[in-house]
């Protein structure tokens, strides 16, 4: 999904649209990423605190399910992936669920008519619980694994695999 050059992060942030961390701090990144891992599953992690510390000096201590959030945003924007984050009782738009399942917004209104996600209408807007969208989503990929699962197993029940290797001749890996 592109974005506006005028459109600050902030914005793509309270819009819930994907986020990827710029170039110039992907360093800094991954190096936060590891700092949070291991104060996250430091078995002295319990006593231990960890605080913001503001511009002047003023701290705060972070709870804990705030350090597990912060860990998590940090690795996948470490591995140079974008995140949103989305709370999952809010409301969303037909655009926000399409950035979340990764389709585009018209394919999104073809699964609502088709009644694979529930949703509500206000005025002439559709709007579609984070839930129900978060649910589609791991169903549809629950549903797409167990085809690549079936599809790889009929490959090698039919001999695909190796009528592959026959035609192809054997890969520059295996021709020692």
């Amino acid at each position: 999904m592109a974005s506006s050059a005028s459109e600050t992060l902030e914005d793509r942030i309270r819009r819930m649209t994907p986020v990827a961390a710029p170039d110039d701090q992907q360093a800094q990144i991954a190096n936060l990423s590891r700092a949070l891992e291991s104060f996250a599953h430091s078995p002295r992690r319990r006593p231990r605190r960890l605080r913001l510390v503001g511009p002047g000096g003023e701290a705060i201590a972070l709870p804990e399910s705030v350090v597990l959030v912060l860990e998590r945003v940090t690795e996948v924007l470490a591995r140079g992936d974008s995140i949103t984050v989305v709370p999952v009782s809010k409301e969303v738009t037909t655009t926000q669920a399409a950035d979340l399942l990764s389709v585009s917004r018209q394919y999104l209104v073809r699964l609502l008519e088709g009644g694979r996600i529930p949703f509500r209408i206000t005025g002439k807007h559709r709007r579609l619980q984070t839930g129900d969208v978060l649910a589609y989503k791991a169903q549809r990929d629950k549903d797409r694994r167990a085809g690549l699962r079936e599809l790889s197993r009929l490959t090698q029940e039919f001999g695909g695999y190796e009528a592959e290797i026959k035609q192809d001749g054997p890969s520059p890996a295996n021709r020692g």
